[in-house]
């Protein structure tokens, strides 16, 4: 007996598999010569079904930590901003459908402009009245009103708020961008938020001494200030005794911006969706390679009697030879047996098209989790489609209203005298799709507001500047 099967064995077949448990008394005497075989899982190629299906997703492969799942959602539940915005900046660089809805919403306005002199007394000359409005309106110009605006609007919506310092310089008013990982703002003064800066962000980002005094003197003195401070363990005391390295900045140059009145990114929860339309997509791709393999399956043929015609040696050698023939074909395996073979398909006949509607209905979750319209971008029509980006714009214009009052805010100095003349800044809700349509009103109304204020004269220089910043 122990030589039939070793001879077997040697010659590369298993004639007999199982569990060592189903083995006969002699079977067991030479268990060696049974491998055990595990019939309990189902095998997609080398690996187990249930190891195949969590492999799937492009994203997890390449970085596990923001691709799982899991990890976005207990982020998200346990309020972690600083691993939710690193999730957000992932995805941002990596999923084409996230950084489109991104950009789309931050980029909707066109943050058109203009400046309003309001003239409260008759007796103010136009020359004063013109004279600070020059003033205002060569101040935005300066600042780059609409392109800083929209790169503020894009980082507010992939980190959740943008944190900025307002230095003012011989040439004008420019922002110096914080980590918003090392800001926070828990309580606001009269209606702006007052923003707190953690001091160990020199210490955490800048190791050498050398290198953290150069980088501090790049920074306004008030950090130096609050970095001192914090070296020397004075800064006021959290409510656990520690202060943590959080020093209060000055409320008149600190601005803070959040579309949600939160600092999480606005569209953290699309994520999950984009994760499960990445698994899909992959199983898609693999199901549709699957479609394009072939077997050669060649048996090997009996005699009359029912025995063998040819040995397991010659059988191995026809193998070989068919192996040998097909090695440079693509997607085609040989197999070669002495027992009847039958292929059975797990799917039904309407599986491809199952398989795109499950596609297109993860794609239409994601978008629906996002809140915009999937036609915007894979235009298949237009059924409320108008009304869809009204309600985009909508969600967008409380952060319009921020960036309004930021810009009152930077030609405040030029209203030493409101009771006499005040300045005002406003900011269009022109919008990629209706500023066309809005152009011609708006000029009409400001032709008819300045015509009252101003001498035609001076009207036909302010317009000028007001329509070139606007349109």
């Amino acid at each position: 007996m122990r030589s039939r099967i070793e001879e077997i064995k040697k010659k590369g077949f298993d004639i007999i598999r199982g569990n060592e448990e189903n083995y006969t008394q002699q079977e067991t005497l030479y268990k060696d010569v049974f491998p055990t075989l595990d019939f309990n899982k189902i095998k997609v190629g080398v690996k187990y079904l249930d190891d195949a299906i969590m492999d799937l997703g492009v994203y997890k492969k390449i970085n596990p930590k923001c691709a799982d799942k899991d990890t976005v959602l207990k982020a998200i539940d346990h309020y972690d901003l600083k691993s939710m915005r690193e999730i957000s900046d992932f995805f941002y660089k990596t999923s084409g459908i996230y950084s489109r809805i991104i950009r789309y919403m931050a980029y909707m306005y066109r943050y058109d402009w203009f400046i309003t002199p309001s003239v409260n007394d008759e007796k103010i000359k136009n020359e004063k009245v013109l004279d600070g409005f020059y003033k205002s309106l060569n101040l935005l110009d300066k600042f780059q009103v609409k392109k800083k605006l929209g790169e503020i609007a894009l980082k507010v919506l992939r980190y959740g708020a943008y944190y900025g310092y307002k230095i003012e310089t011989n040439t004008g008013i420019c922002l110096q961008e914080l980590d918003p990982n090392y800001c926070r703002s828990r309580f606001f003064y009269g209606d702006k938020p007052a923003v707190e800066f953690n001091m160990k962000y020199f210490d955490k980002m800048f190791m050498s001494k050398e290198q953290r005094e150069r980088v501090l003197k790049l920074y306004p003195a008030e950090f130096s200030k609050g970095y001192n401070l914090y070296r020397q363990n004075k800064l006021k005391p959290e409510f656990n005794g520690d202060t943590n390295g959080w020093y209060l900045l000055s409320y008149e140059n600190t601005v803070k911006f959040t579309a949600t009145g939160e600092d999480y990114p606005m569209f953290i929860s699309v994520i999950p969706l984009i994760i499960d339309l990445d698994q899909a997509q992959e199983l898609d791709k693999r199901k549709t390679m699957q479609k394009l393999l072939k077997i050669v399956i060649q048996k090997m043929p009996f005699d009359k009697n029912g025995d063998l015609i040819f040995d397991v040696d010659e059988a191995q050698q026809l193998h070989n030879n068919a192996v040998q023939m097909l090695k440079k074909a693509i997607g085609v395996d040989v197999l070669t047996t002495f027992a009847d073979v039958d292929v059975q398909s797990l799917s039904d006949s309407n599986a491809s098209t199952a398989q795109n509607d499950d596609l297109e209905r993860v794609e239409r979750q994601l978008y629906n989790e996002a809140g915009v319209s999937q036609m915007q971008f894979n235009t298949d029509g237009n059924i409320a489609l108008e009304k869809s980006i009204l309600n985009d714009a909508a969600t967008m214009y409380n952060l319009l209203l921020q960036f309004e009052s930021f810009l009152n805010e930077l030609i405040q100095k030029f209203n030493t005298q409101p009771k006499k003349v005040e300045y005002k800044v406003q900011i269009l809700t022109t919008t990629i799709y209706n500023y066309q349509e809005l152009a011609k009103l708006y000029k009409e109304q400001t032709q008819l507001g300045y015509s009252k204020m101003l001498p035609q004269v001076a009207l036909g220089q302010s317009q000028s500047s007001i329509l070139a910043n606007a349109y």
